[in-house]
């Protein structure tokens, strides 16, 4: 365990991000897997990315690309800028800016990020994976219902 900042700024890391990276515990909210998910970026946990998001996207990451990501660049802080909680029963949204120095100049990556929980457990929904299930199709983010009536609405 470790005794430093957890880099989403909330905290220790020994009892912030670090017990959801080594799997002893699960996000309890969007936000808290959005956090943890952006401290994994930072402590180069890509394991973590691919198992958080939507299961049904996993096998689409490009793991060397995402851990090129994590490495090149020198994480300086997260900012939540707003969120939803709760869009419906299953999806909830959050807006977050990332700041970073890729080397050659200061960067922020500003995204709006949908989440979906399936069972007990939040995942993120990559709105950049390219193939994505046909509308009658079950849903990528395994909840078993169709595509339309589930996360469509969050990556279309």
């Amino acid at each position: 365990m470790s005794n430093t900042n957890c880099p989403c700024g909330q905290g220790d890391y020994a009892t912030c991000c670090e017990p959801l990276h080594l799997g002893k515990t699960q996000a309890q909210s969007a936000e808290q897997l959005m956090r943890s998910r952006y401290s994994a970026f930072v402590k180069h946990c890509i394991d973590y990315i691919v198992k958080t998001t939507a299961v049904g996207q996993q096998s689409q990451l490009d793991q060397a690309a995402l851990a090129q990501w994590s490495t090149s660049n020198q994480w300086e802080k997260l900012e939540i800028i707003s969120g939803n909680p709760r869009i419906d029963a299953t999806h909830a949204m959050v807006e977050f800016k990332a700041y970073y120095f890729d080397g050659n100049a200061k960067q922020i990556h500003h995204e709006v990020s949908y989440f979906v929980k399936h069972q007990t457990a939040w995942y993120f929904i990559d709105p950049t994976v390219e193939a994505f299930p046909t509308m009658k199709q079950p849903c990528l983010c395994g909840s078993e219902k169709k595509f339309k009536h589930c996360c469509a609405a969050f990556i279309l």
